[in-house]
């Protein structure tokens, strides 16, 4: 049986094609077979040339003979290169061509799946919803700031009149600690020397009362 036949024969007995699959998988299966086609005729195109260098001109008609096998195995081993190459890239496109399908279909399973889901939705009744949350975000944060407010009588003060009181008590505290520094520091008195005075000389001790004496007879004799 032929390649071809063994590929579609048994698709077309069923009365219809193969799926991507079957044939990806018959084409792995005949890149295998030529594969190893390859391999045996380059075994025998190494013994052929391994033959003619025995036989060289010494036997020459079996030296040709050899060489003429090389070439048909060598020809053939082309048309394998050939063959192969073409199942290559028909088994890749093919590998392509499911995943494609694979791709697609799924995108459209896909596409019915969010076409079901959006099928109970209209766009007027989003757009009204969306408004009526954002209407109770927005009543939900007006609640919130009042929750939050303080709530109490005489909590109405000026500013002004706080400030001044508070900068009045700082200057009684400023004053208040001036006055603590100046009580607690001490004039110091001066010192009292610990060496007594000089004597005073005795001669001019003498001088001194006897002038005393002059001027008491002075005042007598007047």
């Amino acid at each position: 049986m032929s390649v071809f036949g063994k590929l579609f024969g048994t698709a077309g007995k069923a009365g219809k094609g193969p799926t991507p699959q079957e044939a990806i998988q018959r084409l792995r299966e005949t890149e295998e077979m030529l594969t190893k086609k390859q391999e045996f005729l380059e075994k025998k195109i190494d013994q052929e040339l391994i033959t003619a260098k025995k036989h060289g001109t010494k036997n020459k008609r079996a030296a040709l003979q050899a060489l003429k096998r090389k070439k048909r195995y060598e020809k053939q081993l082309a048309q394998i290169d050939g063959t192969l190459s073409t199942i290559e890239f028909q088994r890749e496109a093919l590998e392509n061509a499911n995943t494609n399908t694979e791709v697609l279909k799924n995108m459209g399973f896909a596409a019915k799946a969010m076409k079901a889901a959006h099928e109970n939705m209209d766009i007027d009744k989003v757009d009204e919803l969306m408004q009526d949350i954002t209407e109770q975000q927005e009543l939900a944060q007006e609640i919130s700031d009042a929750i939050s407010k303080p709530v109490g009588f005489g909590e109405d003060f000026d500013e002004d009149e706080l400030m001044a009181e508070l900068e009045e008590l700082e200057q009684e505290e400023l004053d208040k600690n001036l006055l603590e520094i100046g009580g607690a520091e001490t004039v110091p008195l001066p010192s009292v020397p610990s060496t007594s005075l000089p004597a005073r000389p005795a001669k001019k001790k003498e001088e001194d009362d006897e002038d005393m004496r002059d001027l008491e007879e002075w005042a007598a004799a007047i």
